[in-house]
């Protein structure tokens, strides 16, 4: 079979791989928190003219929402400067890499706050609903990611927990449909546990803003502390909390629960599965200073294997213990089983560490790089509420897909070519025939932009 030729050419004509930037625009543009940010006085040691700090907030998002976070890719936008300014709505110009190197430096984490409030105020501007579990809670799973920024001199870049150098940021997702509530940067050598107590307080807070639902918190053994108990408890908050054996062995939990066990399961031969729970007291400090004593529930699951799954035989058993403190007056395997949708987070940290290429930090300053993640926060969501949406117009034939991961998003949707031309008074997007995505991408734009 002969190969055709094509002849490459350059045209006057624009066309635009960007387009979905659009969209990112326009639902950035239904918050005040750009305004609320433009109004924060500048540095006067700033030469004027000024790029103003909400341009450089949209750009450096504008960025993200392309997977992108090194400062020298804002030179893609310069070729077409003019879209991107009325795209992400810019009130001056795209800011040069170096621009935008010294800005993000000026700026740092200072709008921590406002950027969070900013979160929450989109998720309202959008009347995105937050899915529950079947149970009516909505879940909030909060869990540490290291970040590898090996053979770098960034700043708190140090040993973390997985053995490379790096970061140790944590999250809180929220919902079924995994969206970013809270994250924060950390140093790699940082216990999960250390600065815990005061996130879970600004996550809670945040998520009373966007549900009146009952919250369900799920934590890892990392964060095994009665301190962090107290404050789900006092918040009125249900959770599920692996434990931490600490002091206790696994052998003492496997032959208390021989002789007390009223779930005993054998899956397979030289398995034995023991399901059930136990009671504990714990104490902690109210917000008022007083200590409170209360007796917890402990959920438990104690795998006994005398054969391996290879069909060795073991001259010893080998024991394995799960336990978690919980609230909740579910089914024991209920519990079980709803601490290990709580995996799901690894799947997520995935999506944002390489799909949106977060990983790696561009800045060498640890104010600058937090800046970026709290970004991310934005970025993320906006990415994963447009992504929701096309599941209503372009359905899986397959399966049914409950969730769009954030690479097909940027893939199709985000980077999906047009052509832009100017016609009376108005600038007309033209997408290919093509293009398999073309009347998702028009729904999603009608419902984020035109309402």
């Amino acid at each position: 079979m002969a190969l055709t030729k094509f002849e490459v050419v350059f045209t006057k004509e624009r066309i635009l791989s960007a387009s979905g930037l659009a969209i990112v625009g326009q639902m950035l543009g239904k918050s005040d928190f750009v305004k609320r940010v433009n109004r924060i006085p500048v540095n006067p040691k700033r030469s004027e003219p000024q790029i103003k700090d909400g341009d450089i907030l949209l750009t450096y998002i504008g960025l993200l929402c392309q997977g992108k976070t090194e400062y020298e890719a804002v030179k893609e936008m310069l070729d077409d400067a003019d879209y991107y300014v009325s795209a992400l709505g810019l009130t001056r110009a795209v800011p040069s890499a170096e621009t935008l190197r010294q800005r993000m430096d000026d700026i740092a984490d200072s709008l921590r706050n406002k950027i969070l409030q900013a979160n929450v105020d989109m998720f309202r501007a959008h009347g995105i609903e937050v899915g529950a579990l079947e149970s009516g809670h909505v879940a909030i799973d909060i869990d540490v990611s290291t970040f590898d920024n090996s053979k770098t001199k960034k700043e708190g870049v140090s040993r973390t927990y997985m053995g490379y150098d790096g970061l140790a940021p944590i999250f809180a997702y929220m919902g079924t449909q995994g969206f970013l509530l809270n994250a924060e940067l950390r140093e790699g050598k940082q216990h999960s546990q250390k600065g815990t107590p005061e996130f879970l307080k600004e996550t809670l807070a945040l998520a009373h803003q966007i549900t009146d639902k009952p919250l369900l918190v799920r934590l890892d053994s990392g964060n095994d502390a009665q301190e962090n108990l107290g404050i789900l408890m006092e918040d009125g908050s249900w959770f599920i909390v692996k434990r931490n054996l600490r002091k206790e062995t696994k052998e003492g939990w496997w032959l208390e629960m021989m002789n007390c066990c009223q779930d005993i399961r054998h899956p397979r031969d030289g398995k034995v599965v023991y399901v059930g729970s136990s009671w504990k007291p714990i104490s902690y400090k109210n917000t008022v200073g007083e200590t409170i004593n209360k007796t917890i529930r402990i959920g438990y699951e104690i795998i006994e294997r005398t054969i391996d799954k290879h069909g060795q035989v073991l001259l010893m058993p080998d024991i394995e213990v799960n336990t978690w403190w919980t609230n909740l007056d579910w089914n024991d395997q209920a519990i079980i089983d709803s601490y290990h949708a709580h995996a799901e987070c690894e799947q997520l940290h995935s999506e944002i560490k390489t799909d949106m290429d977060v990983e790696r930090l561009p800045s060498g300053k640890f104010g600058t790089n937090a800046l970026v993640l709290e970004l991310t926060i934005i970025a993320y969501n906006l990415l994963r509420m447009i992504g929701q949406e096309s599941l209503k117009h372009k359905p899986d034939a397959k399966k049914m897909v409950k969730r769009r991961r954030i690479r097909t998003v940027i893939q199709n949707l985000i980077l999906i070519g047009s052509h832009i031309t100017r016609h009376a008074r108005k600038i007309r997007m033209g997408l290919g025939s093509s293009n398999v995505w073309r009347e998702a991408f028009q729904q999603i734009y009608y419902r984020f932009c035109m309402v």
